[in-house]
């Protein structure tokens, strides 16, 4: 399975709990912004992950990441960073993800690439199970 629409976006503002002591947002921040972005997409497919884990009894973990940074955000800045289907299995997804800076008037600057692996497990013993076919179909 792949995804053939548009990647679903989510805007962020940088606070000075993002940054580092040089006043530009430390680089681990980038996996918060981005699991944020995956959370708030799941959310808009109709899929709060509380609600799909109380309700199926398992939950997406990351088991893999990657990510290539470009360019820093600073204090203030606007982002918009994006979440997308890049592979789909049934018991795995790997998800694109991009962070970049929305200035007004401006194109937008790609600040940070990556790519997330997600597995999906009992929310219990945490051994791999299948994702729930409902989700599936959301996401093609």
């Amino acid at each position: 399975m792949t995804a053939s629409s548009a990647p679903f976006a989510f805007p962020i503002r940088i606070y000075w709990e993002d940054t580092d002591a040089g006043g530009i947002v430390f680089y681990a921040n980038y996996l918060k912004f981005f699991e944020r972005a995956r959370t708030e997409w799941l959310r808009a497919l109709g899929f709060g992950q509380q609600v799909l884990r109380d309700t199926s009894g398992g939950m997406f973990v990351v088991s893999e990441t990657a990510v290539k940074y470009h360019a820093p955000a600073r204090l203030d800045d606007t982002l918009v960073v994006t979440a997308e289907l890049q592979q789909g299995g049934k018991a795995s997804l790997t998800i694109a993800q991009r962070a970049y800076l929305r200035a007004p008037g401006q194109t937008d600057r790609l600040l940070a690439e990556g790519s997330i692996r997600l597995g999906w497990v009992d929310s219990t013993t945490l051994k791999p199970g299948r994702i729930p076919a409902p989700v599936l179909e959301a996401l093609k």
